[in-house]
């Protein structure tokens, strides 16, 4: 086994030899196996085929999507990313880059701790205005990840008002389950973008209780959209606030990428925008914009934002930056439409299975996990394709899936590479076509 088990094992045959602890350690007498747990745990999930494996690759910057792959860690070869999150490529911009040099240089690397001891630097005090106005709202609060962003601040409300229940969809990311079910209290979980579905809920509760309606405005597997505005006049209709997550929007949709809200011209009556710097935007972190007396409760209560150093200087500064220009610029948006819509005709063309959607994600259904982990890994192996195989948790089983993200950057070259090489292998494999799609449109 691996070196930590040798060590645990040493461990407790040094613990018994003195003669401490080893009914505790052992259950009076029957040994506990931990390396054998861990490994069944494993196998189970590699037996139902959604073991997953890192591709180790290192972008090429200035050149993405192209990329390096290393198989043993020494040796690469060329390929090109077909999944990534930075929608934009907003990660190689120019400007990005420079700017985060620049806080290298003069802020040094790490910020030297929590926002509350000494890790609150200007670079942060400016994403936070950024992001504000980004949102219009009065302030923002930054985390380290979007997920972390989520899971605290639902917690935290748990804590802010003890009565809360909060309606979830059912599509909801794990971020958000998570922080709903690890604030504790009443949850009611509403069928994904179904109106007539959350008001026959919201009816059943006390007007007078607070309640908290959380939502994505576009949910990333299924490239689906959130009607806002129709949730929003829920909302005052039953005296809710609304808790948007626009992680997979925010830059790429918008007329300053402030989300699909700010497009549908509802951003003002959402109560609290969860978004991410790691996606369009293309660095890391995460945030929440709203009220500055909400953004404040959750700095001063929530115990995920207060008690996690902040993110370094340069990490800030790009995000800045990078928030910056996609507020003057829709170039960027505009051609990664123009790229998804392609993608979409050429794939639905060939009688490929896309699921439909309004939004940039391409999803090709295949049902199987083990199936999907087989044309990933073909893709990667033969053609120089790097697509990662989308299965349960993440969706549902029998729902398992190819997630394709298109950039600004892919060429019509590169769609034609990924077009022939999934119909080489739908055919090798005998899945099916389906040209009712587009012969539908």
């Amino acid at each position: 086994m691996g070196g930590g088990f040798s060590l645990l094992t040493a461990g407790l045959e040094w613990v018994e030899k003195r003669g401490g602890g080893s009914r505790a350690l052992r259950g009076e007498g029957r040994s506990m196996d931990y390396a054998k747990s861990f490994a069944a745990a494993l196998q189970a999930l590699k037996d139902e085929g959604r073991y997953r494996v890192f591709a180790d690759i290192r972008r090429d910057r200035g050149r993405f999507p192209a990329a390096r792959h290393y198989r043993d860690g020494e040796t690469s070869r060329p390929i090109t990313v077909w999944c990534s999150n930075d929608y934009l490529g907003m990660g190689q911009h120019p400007l990005v880059l420079r700017a985060m040099h620049e806080a290298i240089d003069a802020a040094g690397a790490g910020s030297g701790g929590t926002r509350n001891i000494s890790g609150t630097t200007h670079y942060h005090v400016e994403l936070e205005a950024e992001l504000a106005d980004l949102h219009g709202k009065e302030a923002a609060l930054l985390f380290t990840s979007a997920y972390v962003a989520n899971d605290t601040t639902l917690t935290t409300l748990r804590k802010l008002l003890p009565e809360l229940v909060i309606f979830s969809d059912t599509k909801n990311h794990a971020s958000m389950i998570a922080g709903i079910r690890n604030g504790g209290g009443e949850k009611v979980i509403f069928r994904n973008n179904d109106l007539a579905d959350l008001e026959a809920k919201l009816s059943e509760v006390d007007i007078g209780r607070p309640k908290v309606i959380a939502f994505e405005s576009c949910y990333s597997m299924d490239g689906l959209m959130a009607p806002i505005a129709a949730i929003c006049d829920l909302a005052q209709k039953y005296c809710a606030l609304t808790y948007l997550d626009e992680v997979h929007a925010v830059g790429l949709y918008g007329e300053r990428g402030g989300g699909i809200a700010e497009r549908d011209g509802v951003m003002h009556r959402v109560d609290i925008i969860n978004g991410t710097l790691a996606k369009g935007f293309g660095i890391m972190g995460g945030y929440i914009a709203g009220r500055r007396d909400l953004c404040d409760a959750i700095r001063s209560y929530a115990p995920g934002f207060i008690f996690t150093t902040s993110l370094p200087p340069a990490i800030a500064a790009g995000a800045t930056v990078s928030i910056r220009h996609l507020k003057a610029s829709s170039a960027e948006r505009e051609r990664h439409q123009e790229r998804a819509r392609a993608l979409k005709r050429r794939l639905k063309a060939v009688g490929l299975p896309v699921m439909d959607n309004p939004s940039h994600i391409v999803p090709i259904l295949v049902g199987d996990p083990v199936l999907t982990k087989r044309i990933t890994d073909a893709l990667l192996d033969r053609f120089a394709i790097y697509v990662q195989p989308i299965n349960y948790p993440t969706v549902p089983r029998s729902t398992e899936r190819l997630r394709i993200t298109p950039q600004p950057q892919h060429s019509d070259a590169d769609m034609d590479a990924l077009t022939s090489a999934l119909i080489t292998l739908w055919h090798e494999l005998g899945l099916p076509f389906d040209y009712q799609a587009e012969a539908a449109e």
